[in-house]
């Protein structure tokens, strides 16, 4: 069985750890053909080029810049990848027949890729929906409804779920919201959430304190980490707002670990008032990111108060796999609130309730029993159902 796999994400290194290169090792694993194509933007100064890796073969193709660039620059870049993906493809792949077509959202412009293969290869489609745009975009003022680029981008969307046989949702919130706002029929949606293949949390004494050293955390803190993008769909406004009261979390030290759009604010304010239980680092190598989440107390996640489509941040399953309790402030649509709250692996409050925030933050900080208990609850969730090596039984059934 071949499976053409289309995504935006950065795939340099098939090895690493992610929802989308842990899934493609899973496939491959199950005796799956996988041909994976992403992007190597303009900037890397790196051609287009195929690398392979037992049953993996990996097309990394040239595109424009579409990471950490200005909206226009970004949108042509997007507008540009499903043609330089096809001609890629048709090049470098031009021998081998497609039984599946696998894309992921971001981006909705792979319908001519996707349409080529369908229609020349008989390719069964598999979409693996990670964003419901334009919806997200109008819901943060990007662009409004109706205008002709909301227009552009909703005919594409509509025509991506028109010609997918299958659309696999990261929750019951997302299924529901697509069969309620597009033509499209219940049976060609399931959940297929985002998944990752679990290791152990093991951190050596030694490893800890030195990690604290280095970070300049005090050891007898709880340590708060939120790691991730720094863009508008995190609602930056509550979180420096956050930054802002921190200093209420009794014992609590909050690290911020990320980069994007929003970053700079959060650099100047912290670069101005110098809080002392705060941090900001840009960037950490994989490595040191990694033992941080080892030795971390409770992981945050931020999403703008006004989403009206379910998004589900997919660094939840990092903080279950470390058996870190998370605190999530959200807007309401999510279904995130009801999983932490199934899972009685963290707390929640709404995007913009700064007291409600800094109370349970304080909770969880003062207590530090029920925090090991819900990071164990929370390991234990994502082990029945966030494990790639079950979720990928979803899409082996349809092939």
């Amino acid at each position: 069985m071949n499976v053409l796999f289309l995504t935006l994400s950065n795939m340099e290194d098939i090895n690493a750890r992610g929802i989308y290169t842990d899934l493609i090792r899973e496939l491959a694993n199950q005796g799956i053909n996988m041909y994976v194509v992403s992007p190597r933007e303009k900037r890397s100064g790196l051609p287009t080029e195929t690398v392979s890796q037992g049953n993996i073969n990996i097309l990394k193709v040239r595109t424009g810049n579409i990471t950490k660039v200005g909206m226009i620059e970004k949108g042509i870049s997007t507008i540009k990848i499903e043609s330089q993906y096809l001609k890629a493809v048709k090049s470098h792949f031009a021998e081998v027949k497609f039984d599946m077509v696998m894309y992921s959202t971001p981006p909705i412009t792979f319908e001519r890729v996707v349409k080529y293969y369908q229609k020349n290869h008989n390719s069964k489609t598999y979409l693996v929906l990670k964003d419901i745009f334009p919806q997200n975009a109008v819901d943060i003022n990007l662009f409004k409804k109706g205008s002709l680029l909301w227009r552009y981008f909703r005919r594409k969307e509509k025509r991506l779920y028109d010609m997918s046989d299958v659309i696999g949702c990261m929750s019951q919130a997302n299924l529901e919201y697509i069969l309620h706002h597009n033509h499209v029929s219940r049976e060609k949606l399931e959940i297929f959430p985002n998944s990752i293949k679990p290791i152990s949390r093991q951190t050596s004494v030694d490893k800890a304190i030195d990690m604290y050293r280095e970070l300049n955390i005090p050891q007898d803190s709880v340590l708060f980490v939120y790691g991730g993008n720094m863009g508008k769909p995190q609602g930056i406004d509550f979180l420096l707002e956050v930054i802002k009261n921190f200093n209420q979390v009794e014992n609590g030290y909050l690290l911020i670990v990320g980069s994007g759009t929003e970053y700079n604010r959060i650099n100047d304010y912290i670069v101005q008032h110098k809080p002392s239980n705060i941090n900001l680092f840009d960037r950490l190598p994989k490595n040191k990111y990694d033992m941080l989440l080892h030795i971390t107390d409770v992981g945050l996640i931020f999403l703008d108060r006004r989403f009206t489509i379910p998004n589900f941040p997919s660094r939840l399953t990092a903080y279950m796999e470390n058996s870190i309790p998370v605190l999530a402030a959200t807007d309401t649509a999510t279904d995130l609130k009801e999983v932490l709250i199934e899972s009685n692996s963290g707390d929640w409050s709404e995007s913009g309730d700064l007291g409600g925030f800094i109370q349970k933050a304080n909770t969880l900080s003062l207590n530090k029993k029920e925090r090991v208990q819900m990071g164990l609850n929370g390991r234990k969730y994502l082990e029945e159902n966030y494990d790639v090596t079950k979720t990928v039984h979803t899409i082996l059934e349809h092939l």
